[in-house]
């Protein structure tokens, strides 16, 4: 994996009473994210109850931007009004070191 050079990291709330909607949602996404060739690297976590990331990596900023024009990323914005209680806050980070399988 070290062509994984650049990364995000999504933070996202679910509204109250959405938390189990959100979890499916991303649980759900995964197909979507497999589909990305140039999305070498994706994770849907769950840090709270409420509170839920994905964590991505690319192998070039190039390979970041379609992603965050992809299907994953129309279909959460899509859904936000319903599931998300603020904003998606997505932090672009640079790949210091991985470690996959």
């Amino acid at each position: 994996m070290e062509n994984v050079k650049t990364s995000l990291v999504v933070r996202l709330i679910a509204k109250p009473g959405k938390e189990s909607a959100l979890a499916e949602f991303l649980s759900g996404a995964l197909p979507l994210a497999e589909a990305e060739a140039f999305t070498p690297v994706w994770f849907a976590l769950r840090a709270s109850a409420n509170t839920f990331y994905i964590v991505d990596a690319f192998a070039n900023a190039e390979d970041r931007a379609k992603h965050l024009a992809g299907e994953i990323a129309a279909a959460l914005m899509a859904n936000a009004d319903v599931l998300l209680a603020e904003a998606p806050s997505i932090t672009e980070a640079d790949v210091m070191a991985v470690k996959l399988p």
